[in-house]
């Protein structure tokens, strides 16, 4: 799953740069092969997961890559990403400036032309509702979150929009709207090198969160009751707007209430059964630049990688970005018949351990006592056989892969060499050493079996045998690795509500941002994507002075610090970027997925397929 493309900032909760990336690999049954699927008309993309939320700022539920693949056809930006990775300003929608430096004061006017497909124009009270729901300021109580219910909070007792975001938090003040609703102008308490990723376009209609929980049928008279809300901080109005901000917009099928799926992009929802397809289609309100490509897309939901090439192969779908094996690699070379491109993904591998649960790596184990604690969790990762997980795993698909030995920062990155050779990360052998793990176990005096319960998607292959690995390298030291998997349904809850049942954690983060403020939801008090406990009075310094740094060599200087105390605390390790496999038919042209979220589908507007009867439309 995602942390959309934002971070968290001090003393409030926060959403994350990186996404929970859901990996799964399922029973994959094809059994009813076209369900819903008109295959003349639609590009037809097979996905693993299918869709839990059209609100991807929000934490909990909509914070995931399956989401933002479906918004980023749904929605409109200010910015979006280019295979290069640079930012392209979409004009059609609306421009931003920055008016001032200091203080940082920017601008965003929203084209006359944008208009959500149900007729409302997209205006300035829903930049302000994005404001509302990620700086945390109107927030007057915490969410409390639950593995089943995903969400205990009492909304009731308080306000708690669950999406705080790190440049939104450094708004305090409430941000000016212009008289006619178009401009909406944000100010900053300090500067905020990662400003530019802030507030890139509403992700959900204003009007219908406020249809839903103010009494107001009529959309502009309750979009000016909800800015009226918010800009008079009314408690009472702004607790079922939170609510219904919160959970309103999530969604497993095709919702009976339409307004649900209205959108400002380039497509529309029309279909969507539960588990099975969803398809969108053009949206004929839509006014804006990428207004080119195929009519329809059809997300069709096969968690099987192997089920996924044997989809494209039948011509049941035409574009697969299944989870890399070398199974799956060789099963598309065979087909002969698509294209098929190998690349690292924006994802990585790694292991988080928890210190706050009464388990092996909490101090409250050992009475208190943090450094035998500390002992623990260095004797455990110094133990990990990273790179054996990288020879048998990763390297059959990907021959240059090699062990990551940063947090923070992609390998590809220019600045990726400087962070590792100074962020401490060669206290942990990628190779893994046994002889000392056992040694730093014995002077800190602490003897085995240590038993350590690891959560992982249990439905995942390639997770399955990263476990066996561990397992056989961590018995030599002393460490009982216990099997706390669970289906890939479940998994991501309990990683996502922090439960006490496991003590580290596998799993995959995806990259949807270049922001250098990307890794503080994990790693900062009390982050969104903090799950284990941890808190560094020095890591929080340290990102309250990233947030603000606009000097890149300045900024990587402070990107190693972090590392080098999340290393000397042992917070955890990473081990691999994930290959990338993308395959499509050669009757579809126009694919060139990014390392970022949304991976395969970037550039639909680009598409073409034969034979599908797509038609190109005049760019405005």
């Amino acid at each position: 799953m995602k942390i959309t493309r934002k971070a968290a900032t001090a003393a409030v909760a926060s959403l994350s740069l990186l996404a929970l990336a859901a990996c799964s690999s399922g029973n994959g049954d094809t059994t009813d092969d076209n369900a819903g699927i008109n295959q003349s008309t639609a590009v037809n993309a097979a996905w693993e997961s299918p869709l839990t939320s059209l609100n991807t700022d929000e934490f909990n539920v909509g914070n995931a890559t399956q989401n933002a693949v479906v918004t980023y056809l749904t929605n409109s930006q200010f910015n979006y990403y280019e295979p290069d990775l640079t930012l392209h300003k979409d004009t059609s929608f609306g421009k931003y400036e920055k008016v001032s430096a200091d203080p940082l004061v920017v601008k965003y006017t929203i084209s006359k032309d944008a208009t959500w497909s149900d007729g409302t124009p997209v205006t300035a009270t829903d930049s302000l509702l994005e404001w509302a729901a990620t700086s945390g300021h109107l927030n007057t109580i915490e969410g409390n979150f639950d593995a089943d219910s995903n969400d205990l909070t009492d909304y009731k007792a308080g306000v708690f929009f669950n999406g705080v975001t790190p440049g939104a938090a450094l708004v305090t003040k409430t941000p000016e709207v212009s008289d006619d609703n178009k401009s909406i102008t944000f100010t900053y308490d300090k500067p905020f090198g990662d400003w530019e990723l802030e507030f890139q376009g509403p992700v959900v209609p204003a009007h219908v969160v406020a249809t839903h929980t103010l009494g107001i049928t009529d959309p502009t008279k309750a979009n000016e009751a909800l800015a009226k809300a918010i800009t008079d901080n009314d408690v009472e109005k702004l607790k079922p707007i939170a609510e219904f901000w919160n959970h309103g917009f999530n969604i497993s099928k095709f919702p009976d209430d339409k307004s649900l799926v209205v959108s400002d992009g380039p497509y529309i929802i029309s279909d969507f059964v539960d588990g099975q397809y969803l398809t969108v289609k053009r949206n004929d309100k839509y006014k804006g630049s990428r207004t080119t490509g195929p009519d329809t897309f059809t997300f069709r939901y096969i968690d099987d990688p192997m089920g996924q090439v044997q989809a494209l192969q039948n011509g049941e779908v035409d574009i697969v970005g299944p989870q890399a094996s070398a199974d799956v690699l060789t099963a598309l070379n065979d087909l002969g018949t698509v294209n098929v491109q190998n690349a690292d993904e924006g994802t990585y591998e790694h292991i988080d351990l928890q210190f706050t649960n009464k388990g092996p790596f909490d101090p409250a184990t050992y009475g208190g006592d943090a450094a035998k604690a500390l002992a623990v969790r260095k004797a455990f990762l110094t133990a990990l056989p990273r790179q054996a997980i990288i020879d048998n795993l990763i390297k059959p698909l990907n021959p240059k892969a090699e062990v990551r030995n940063s947090f923070q920062v992609l390998p590809s990155a220019p600045n990726y060499d400087e962070v590792v050779k100074n962020n401490g990360s060669d206290e942990y052998p990628n190779a893994g050493d046994p002889a000392k793990a056992k040694s730093i176990l014995a002077s800190a005096g602490v003897t085995g079996p240590i038993n350590v319960r690891l959560v992982f998607n249990g439905d995942n292959p390639r997770r399955v045998n990263e476990f066996d690995l561990i397992k056989n390298a961590e018995a030599a030291v002393g460490f009982t690795m216990v099997d706390a998997s669970a289906p890939a349904a479940k998994w991501v809850n309990k990683i996502n509500t922090g439960q006490a049942d496991y003590d580290a954690s596998l799993f995959g983060w995806q990259s949807t941002s270049t922001a250098v403020t990307a890794g503080e939801p994990t790693y900062r008090t009390g982050g969104s994507q903090n799950k284990s406990g941890y808190t560094n009075a020095k890591v929080d310094s340290l990102y309250d002075q990233l947030s603000t740094e606009l000097d890149g060599k300045k900024q990587t200087e402070l990107l190693y610090k972090i590392e080098q105390q999340l290393n000397a605390d042992a917070f955890g390790t990473t081990i691999f970027q994930f290959p990338g496999i993308h395959a499509w038919s050669k009757k579809l042209t126009g694919p060139d997925p990014l390392s970022l979220s949304p991976t395969i589908m970037y550039g639909f507007w680009n598409w073409k397929i034969e034979g599908s009867g797509a038609t190109d439309k005049a760019t405005s």
